[in-house]
């Protein structure tokens, strides 16, 4: 039986020694056939490769953009912390001796004004900061109380409030209630600061696609179309509001409240006619 079996294998070494020196030598040419099952399955499995691939790749991107996003926002807010720190004592230095000097004089009070707008951007920019990445509360809030609260501090101007009071009441968002009360204030005034005394201001409020939907119009004297998306950046001033006062950070900070609460806010206006500024909430 053992001789068999050594017969097998010498004659099988034999044939396979033959064929390798026959394939070496160009005499034997090797055919591979391939299913069209397994071509497919190859295929496919390629494909969910490459696919798993650039998932990974994009799930790394996405990464190191929040990554880079979020150290730049940090060191955003160390900054105006820094500006805060830096400027805070000059600027009482400064208003403590005006404070001795004689009033009256025009330069002393053109002084006094300008020193007076620092120390409101410098309030602004901390205020900004704290914002930024300070503790929130998430209450339910009443947007429509808010508006309400708003429009009666407004003075010598037509304000209407719309709310909604049928079929269902307005639903109420979670959020920090001291926030977005700084929010929708910062926009009244603002539509308060660029209007004419006795212009009209519409102050609206309903809910659509499961959010709450704020929009603040006035009749001013609106922003040149040059300039609309650059309002929302931080120190951004129009070049027609000479002699009005305001430190350019009022929307900033609107959208800063705005994103903390997974809302978007947005902004059109046409010259002369008036603006529309738009806060939407997730209920």
């Amino acid at each position: 039986m053992r001789r068999w079996w050594l017969v097998l294998v010498l004659v099988g070494a034999g044939v396979l020694g033959t064929a390798l020196a026959a394939w070496q030598a160009g005499d034997v040419v090797l055919v591979f056939r391939v299913e069209p099952a397994v071509a497919v399955a190859a295929v496919t499995g390629a494909a969910l490769l490459v696919t798993a691939t650039v998932r990974t790749v994009r799930i790394l991107l996405d990464r190191a953009r929040a990554g880079a996003t979020a150290v730049a926002a940090r060191e955003h807010r160390v900054f105006l912390r820094r500006l805060d720190h830096e400027l805070k004592n000059p600027l009482t230095a400064i208003l403590i001796a005006l404070a001795n000097l004689a009033s009256t004089e025009p330069a002393a009070v053109a002084v006094s004004s300008q020193v007076s707008r620092l120390s409101r951007i410098v309030v602004d920019l901390r205020k900004l900061a704290e914002i930024s990445d300070g503790p929130m509360e998430r209450v339910p809030v009443d947007l429509a109380e808010i508006l309400r609260a708003a429009a009666a501090t407004c003075v010598d101007r037509q304000v209407s409030v719309t709310v909604p009071e049928v079929p269902w009441p307005l639903p109420t968002v979670p959020g920090d209630q001291d926030l977005l009360d700084l929010a929708v204030h910062n926009l009244v005034d603002n539509a308060v600061k660029y209007s004419r005394p006795g212009s009209r201001i519409a102050l609206r409020v309903f809910e659509q696609d499961h959010h709450v939907v704020v929009e603040i119009a006035d009749t001013g004297r609106g922003i040149n179309a040059e300039e609309i998306d650059s309002v929302w950046a931080e120190l951004a001033r129009g070049r027609d509001t000479a002699g009005i006062p305001g430190s350019g950070l009022g929307l900033a900070l609107v959208r800063v409240v705005t994103h903390r609460h997974g809302g978007t806010c947005d902004l059109r206006s046409r010259p002369g006619e008036g603006t529309v500024v738009r806060v939407r909430l997730p209920v």
